[in-house]
């Protein structure tokens, strides 16, 4: 837990960023988690796990702009990346964080951004999901959400299993029909807000997997545990819930034989595949998260 909240600290800190970007070394060691820093180098990603019987979604890195000029050119790279999905016939949607669309500069001015992505993503019957970030956060993202969906079918969100409100979250979604990723989530929470505990995290994520499953629209169960995925599988064997009504998600470069399994056995998986140069803040909450992350740094470090 000590090692957890050290990383989380150190993925906020922009002069440490600063210096760590200069190192080549640091560059070709993210390429483990994040499919390189063009449009071009994770499309041709896509198109090698398509191959493998892998769905993908396509995140443009990047978080908390500054200025409307960068949230404005964010969502123009994404209705770019839409039309070079197109273009390539690759399987993947997009994923996006409402921080690089200028949510704390200005909520309209966000809601517009999204607008044009998803007005291009329905163009190319395509999808855009909605990235969760901190729970200061929660409530306009999903006002963002609610708000496109009554226009705008092709568009989802993220739910966090470690928070206390997540539950009503999903209830909520499902009476609007609207898709849900559910993931244990990535960013240090307060008692306040959040479950402490991995039982109590867990025992929520499994719980709202199963109002999900059970709701009829096409969701994304999105964990690298096994204990989760088994409960997943479990819960749909009981129920008669077809593998085609649901989809597990993984992030790109961790736990891949298990994701190569699931596709064997018939699930559909979709890879959370991020791209682009500012791979800092992405790189070190994958750290924090699972301790193996870190000692395969730590490993290729020391084969120099």
């Amino acid at each position: 837990m000590v090692m957890k909240s050290t990383l989380l600290f150190l993925s906020r800190q922009e002069k440490l960023k600063n210096f760590v970007l200069r190192f080549e070394f640091a560059q070709k060691v993210s390429r483990r988690f994040v499919s390189g820093e063009t449009q071009e180098q994770a499309i041709l990603a896509v198109k090698d796990m398509n191959q493998k019987g892998f769905f993908a979604t396509l995140d443009r890195l990047g978080e908390n702009v500054t200025n409307k000029d960068e949230a404005s050119k964010a969502a123009d790279d994404y209705i770019m990346l839409l039309d070079k999905i197109n273009q390539n016939n690759v399987d993947s949607n997009v994923s996006c964080k409402l921080t690089q669309m200028g949510l704390d500069l200005d909520f309209d001015f966000c809601v517009n951004n999204v607008k044009r992505i998803v007005e291009k993503a329905k163009e190319h019957n395509n999808f855009v999901r909605i990235d969760m970030e901190d729970s200061p956060r929660t409530d306009k993202t999903l006002q963002v959400c609610f708000a496109l969906h009554k226009d705008y079918q092709n568009v989802g969100a993220v739910i966090q299993a470690y928070l206390y409100r997540s539950e009503e979250d999903v209830r909520k979604l499902l009476e609007q029909k609207i898709r849900i990723r559910l993931c244990k989530g990535a960013y240090k929470e307060s008692k306040k807000v959040a479950f402490q505990k991995k039982k109590e995290v867990d025992d929520n994520f499994v719980k709202l997997t199963k109002m999900m499953l059970k709701s009829g629209v096409y969701h994304g169960i999105a964990t690298h545990d096994d204990k989760m995925i088994q409960a997943t599988i479990d819960f749909a064997k009981k129920e008669n819930i077809p593998k085609e009504s649901y989809e597990f998600q993984f992030l790109y470069g961790i736990r891949r034989e298990l994701q190569e399994d699931l596709v064997k056995k018939g699930y559909n998986v979709r890879i959370y595949v991020p791209y682009g140069d500012q791979w800092y803040p992405y790189f070190m909450r994958r750290m924090a998260e699972r301790p193996a992350n870190l000692f395969f740094v730590a490993k290729n470090y020391f084969r120099r």
